[in-house]
């Protein structure tokens, strides 16, 4: 699968790759992040889970319509700062496209220009007329994201999500 790097004013979103794996890690293992997610993540999140995500998305993208990118500043060092993965073949209740961003750059509309990008290349370059997008009903930021992008509210649909209780591994 080609995926094409897309770029908006602050913003490069180029390929996932191994390389990625270091600065997922740092930025990923974040329960601030994670609380959000559905519990197919895991939580505590593995030594080697970004490397493990890494691997298994790229195996995952060679036999399907899989487009994974990482999100780096244009004025940064090229380190990846978040992920937005679309697939616009999935199963339409369960969404087609999920995002995360590293935690120290909430708030200043970077997830916005991102989506706002990945949206421009579904519907323009790809055709696509409408696809599915949730996130957990006690994440108002990622739903805020989508409000700004033009998603629209449709229905719930359960999906088993962390809702921020937090599992502590050994007691701790």
């Amino acid at each position: 699968m080609n995926v094409p790097v897309l770029q908006t004013p602050r913003l490069i979103l180029r390929p996932l790759s191994l390389d990625d794996a270091p600065a997922i890690q740092r930025h990923f293992n974040n329960w601030n992040i994670i609380q959000n997610l559905a519990t197919v993540v895991p939580w505590p999140y593995p030594d080697d889970g970004a490397e493990t995500f890494i691997r298994l998305e790229l195996q995952a993208a060679a036999t399907a319509e899989i487009y994974n990118w990482v999100l780096v500043l244009r004025s940064g060092d090229g380190e990846a700062i978040g992920n937005i993965r679309f697939r616009p073949g999935s199963d339409a209740p369960k969404g087609n496209r999920g995002f995360w961003l590293a935690e120290p750059y909430w708030n200043k509309g970077l997830m916005t220009e991102a989506v706002a990008a990945v949206n421009d290349f579904a519907f323009t370059t790809l055709g696509i007329e409408s696809f599915y997008v949730c996130n957990a009903a006690s994440n108002t930021a990622s739903r805020r994201v989508k409000q700004k992008t033009g998603a629209e509210f449709v229905d719930h649909v359960e999906i088993p999500h962390h809702n921020g209780q937090s599992k502590r591994k050994n007691g701790k």
